[in-house]
Formats: structure tokens, sequence, C-alpha cells
């Protein structure tokens, strides 16, 4: 028989989202870092624009970083919180000193396609689970980081 956790999900199940999330979570962080570097090191024509955005973007991130321990948390498991373990399991690299408008939302697109494939992968994963929380916290993520893919390929022409 299956033990299940305080939300009615299969525990190792809910072990297995967990440290899923807790991937996904080491992926925004940093890339919640490049954002606030690209903020603060913009250069050019572009800078006002693009300061701007940058702001939204990391604010945004933040909200989700959030959402996303918080959610480990309700798994009943524990979200990484560390810089060293963020480093270690995120796909997105640190990017430091950019100033060129082009090349740091290049660097935002990226990260955003590295995003959206983890969450569709805990999407999948979620799913199976019978873990409609996950669910509906990657569906959302999931439209929304695909338009503004869509917006910040425009950009780049």
């Amino acid at each position: 028989m299956k033990q299940l956790n305080v939300i009615g999900l299969d525990t190792a199940s809910a072990e297995t989202l967990a440290a899923k999330l807790n991937t996904l979570l080491a992926n925004y962080q940093i890339l919640y870092m490049n954002v606030r570097g690209f903020h603060w090191n913009i250069r050019g024509e572009s800078f006002f624009e693009l300061h701007d955005k940058f702001e939204e973007t990391y604010n945004d991130l933040l909200v989700k970083v959030d959402e996303i321990a918080e959610r480990v948390q309700t798994l009943g498991q524990k979200p990484q919180h560390t810089y060293s373990k963020y480093l270690e399991n995120s796909q997105i690299k640190e990017v430091a000193n950019v100033t060129n408008g082009r090349e740091c939302v290049t660097e935002l697109l990226n990260g955003y396609q590295i995003l959206i494939q983890l969450q569709r992968d805990l999407l999948e994963a979620a799913a199976e689970a019978g873990d409609e929380g996950t669910v509906a916290l990657m569906s959302d993520y999931i439209s929304e980081q695909e338009k503004t893919a869509w917006m910040l390929t425009a950009y780049l022409g």
C-alpha cells in the first residue's frame, strides 16, 4: 500500500517532484541574479526600455522563486536555499558583467528556454502523480513564458 503525505499524494512521488522543483528553483535563482546584473549593468541606446524590462522580469522571477520553494514545502520536503547548491544544480549558468542589451536579451531568452523545458518535464511528472497543484503552477508558468520567449525573439529580430 502506498504511503500518502498530508495532501494525499504518494510520498515517494512527492519526494521525486520536490527534487525536480528544487532543480527548477536553482535555475530560477541563477536566472534571477543574472537579470539583476543585466538591470544594473545595461548600457547603450536601449538602456531605458531594457533597464525597466529587466526590473519587471526579476520581480516576476522572485515571486516564482517563492512559489516554487513553498510548493516544495507543501509536498513535505525542504527547498534548497544555498547558492552553492543552486550553482551545482542549475543548467542556467552565471552571466557576469554583460552590458550589451542584445547579449542580455539573448541570455534571458536562453534562460527561459531552459525553464520552459524543465517545467514541461515537471508538468508531465506532476500529472502522472496526480499533483494538480504543481500541474497548475507549471501550466501557468509555461504559458506566460512561452509568450515572453516569443516577444524576446521578436525584439532580437
